[in-house]
């Protein structure tokens, strides 16, 4: 099996400042370059331009192997490669969108390693970057197929970050990046000194982590709980922002979690809540027994179903046969006025964002339904949005997620429904 090696790099002169990027596919077995990326990005920061280098490496590779290639990424930027592995937080908000971009992509391939090099071992990506920087400066746009310095013969286009030969655009003497090591954007430089960082070296290549090792810090848990029974539980109709109120029965089954939830092992600092009714009914009986007020975070709200709202299952498949398969085929597609599951899972993957940052080392119990739980499952277990079609939530069910600051997620329970027998 073909296997590719990805090494990219971005910089910014002034950061923030004139800023480029540049990346490289090559074949694993004998190093030949296949792929070339450069573009210059305006105005930017340098961890903003690697972001950037590595998106495109990762475009390049999707464009040379397709999905599921087999890919090692590697970069001398340390804050990009520990935090794409999952080892250090990301605190600067603007490089957020970025790794989520760049998270995407990875999941279409295999990335068997995110791997530090020394900043002479990525001497063609930082040289693509440069070029772009300069062509830039002289009002020019990097392309491929010139005859500058080494690479593939004629290649793709322009500043899209195609498939690339030698840029045409040489680099003046004397012009260098403002690098990774030498200046970071403000709100980073503390994942830099976090006492769980290690720094990587040439040696300490692959930077994987596994649920096997024992966790070396507390973890945040987050406790998950669906809302007890309603009216149109009962018959089985799609609830979304509709909002129904819980049935005696919805009432108990809180009262029973809140009864579970209010003994060893559990121990909880936070209750925390979707806005809709049966979801705060239920998180109040929880909040009152374990004396903790009530948060509510709209983003952790049911999917929209939209003209689907109240219908059950057989009525939509006879009504809206070809919408229900497209829906059912696809997590970007959308009940008709409603939202689609990968929106869902945009808002859900923000609420947890807030949760971690601000609970860190605490438990934390989170109210809410059926697809925002799923998703923050499927988010735990880095299992592709389909994942969400091969779980069954029952009412009232308990799961748990911990998360380490230095390592995985851990699913540690699944819809457990024993404190309701």
């Amino acid at each position: 099996m073909t296997t590719y090696i990805v090494e990219a790099d971005g910089g910014s002169r002034g950061n923030p400042g004139p800023a480029g990027y540049g990346a490289v596919v090559r074949d694993a077995a004998d190093g030949q370059v296949l792929a070339e990326a450069a573009e210059a990005i305006g105005v930017a920061t340098n961890n903003v331009a690697e972001y950037r280098g590595l998106i495109a490496g990762l475009r390049a590779v999707l464009d040379v192997a397709g999905e599921g290639a087999q890919v090692a990424v590697r970069m001398d930027s340390k804050l990009v490669v520990e935090q794409m592995a999952g080892r250090w937080k990301i605190k600067h908000e603007g490089l957020r969108p970025l790794a989520l971009e760049a998270g995407k992509l990875a999941r279409r391939l295999r990335v068997t390693e995110w791997t530090w090099i020394p900043r002479a071992r990525n001497e063609h990506a930082d040289r693509l970057a440069n070029e772009a920087m300069d062509a830039a400066a002289q009002g020019l746009t990097w392309k491929a197929g010139g005859t500058g310095s080494g690479g593939p013969g004629s290649g793709g286009s322009g500043s899209d970050g195609s498939v690339s030969g030698a840029a045409q655009v040489e680099p003046p003497g004397g012009a260098r990046l403002v690098r990774q090591t030498d200046l970071l954007d403000p709100g980073d430089i503390a994942e830099l000194s976090a006492p769980t960082a290690s720094v990587a070296t040439a040696q300490q290549r692959t930077t994987k982590g596994t649920g096997w090792a024992p966790p070396t810090r507390v973890a945040t848990s987050l406790i998950l709980l669906r809302h007890g029974e309603t009216p149109l539980s009962v018959e089985r109709r799609f609830s979304g922002l509709g909002d129904p109120e819980l049935t005696p029965n919805g009432l108990a089954q809180a009262a029973a979690a809140a009864a579970r939830l209010s003994r060893d092992p559990y121990k909880l600092d936070a209750v925390v809540t979707s806005p809709l009714t049966r979801a705060r009914q239920t998180a109040e009986t929880v909040a009152q027994r374990a004396g903790l007020d009530v948060e509510t975070d709209e983003d952790l709200r049911e999917t929209d179903f939209g003209t689907w709202e109240g219908h059950t299952f057989t009525e939509i498949q006879r009504r809206w046969p070809a919408e229900l398969a497209a829906w059912l085929a696809d997590p970007d597609v959308p009940p008709p006025g409603g939202e689609s599951f990968t929106a869902v899972a945009d808002r859900v993957a923000r609420a947890q964002r807030r949760l971690l940052d601000r609970y860190e080392g605490r438990t934390v119990l989170v109210v809410s339904h059926v697809t925002p739980i799923k998703t923050l499952l499927r988010l735990a277990l880095d299992a592709p949005p389909t994942a969400l079609y091969r779980m069954h939530l029952d009412l009232a069910c308990v799961s748990l997620v911990e998360h380490y600051a230095d390592g995985n997620p851990v699913v540690k329970s699944f819809n457990d429904t024993s404190h309701l027998r």
